[in-house]
């Protein structure tokens, strides 16, 4: 039986491919996560297929398809571009999808994905302009705009994490290289990866970001200190963002987004780097956690 009114969204990430339906009104109808083939092109179009299939056969629906991906499809080439998840750079994943499924799918960067979950029905229901933040083992960064992804000509709009950590310490230049080729990205300081990379400079010892948030908990010094870090460098390169877009809310999501003391921290330290050092943006925590990109792939069809 033809819905019209079912929503699919998937979420290909680098470990995981996750996929639900919702309704028209957002409602979750089902969902399925499975392990992302990795370094198989062939095998990851197939596992998404998969996944749509296996979802309109438990629904007895048939529905629009969206899709978030780490990186971005580039304008010029109709190719992926900027993935963290290398084996997809350089692939028609657009075309590919869309004709294994026979039909239609819209395909954006999973922060905006992020981005227009929350603008939808989530924590920035009802802004205008939306900055989602992706604090995972990467950084990512979004923009939806009246609840539409933003991508811009370039397919860049919002990639944040890949511009240089602002007004560096002597002791943050030249900085980490990225998997991008370049030096002090914001990535390489504020995600998961680069907070336990940091951690192991300053310490000489050897944790993942998981634990030395749980190690902050407890009020452990060199995780405390390391935290502390890690919020000024958030605030100085979503200052940057403020000074250039000015959105109305930022909402954040991915793993390090659980810590609670980054929303008392953030709204005292981003005056001391915005221009005028006013600030009336909101930090604000995604409603939908690490259900948010993939929500926001099935929004990608706003209206049906």
């Amino acid at each position: 039986m033809k819905n019209p009114e079912m929503r699919i969204g998937i979420d290909l990430g680098g470990t995981k491919i996750e996929a639900l339906a919702i309704d028209s009104k957002g409602a979750e109808l089902v969902r399925h996560r499975i392990h992302t083939p990795r370094d198989d092109y062939d095998a990851t179009i197939a596992a998404m297929v998969g996944l749509v299939h296996l979802i309109e056969k438990e629904t007895g629906r048939v529905g629009t398809v969206g899709a978030g991906i780490p990186g971005s499809i580039s304008s010029v080439s109709g190719l992926v571009k900027n993935a963290n998840s290398t084996w997809l750079n350089g692939r028609p994943l657009h075309r590919d999808l869309t004709a294994a499924l026979g039909r239609e799918v819209r395909v954006a960067n999973d922060a905006n994905c992020l981005a227009v979950s929350e603008a939808t029905d989530g924590a920035a229901a009802g802004k205008r302009v939306v900055f989602g933040v992706i604090l995972g083992t990467g950084c990512g960064g979004g923009v939806a705009i009246d609840g539409h992804v933003h991508a811009g000509p370039n397919g860049v709009g919002g990639e944040w994490g890949h511009n240089p950590l602002p007004w560096p310490k002597e002791t943050e230049n030249p900085g980490p290289r990225c998997y991008c080729g370049k030096q002090g990205c914001m990535e390489m300081w504020i995600s998961g990866t680069g907070v336990a990379l940091d951690y192991k400079n300053v310490t000489g010892k050897q944790k993942t970001a998981r634990e030395i948030m749980a190690d902050f908990e407890t009020g452990e010094g060199d995780a405390v200190a390391a935290v502390e870090r890690l919020e000024d460098r958030l605030a100085r390169g979503l200052a940057n963002v403020i000074n250039m877009l000015d959105p109305d809310v930022f909402v954040v999501g991915g793993g390090l987004s659980k810590t609670s003391h980054l929303y008392q921290a953030l709204p005292e330290l981003l005056p001391k780097y915005v221009f005028g050092r006013e600030v009336a943006t909101p930090v604000l925590q995604a409603k939908y956690g690490d259900s948010s990109g993939v929500r926001g792939a099935a929004w990608l069809w706003p209206s049906i």
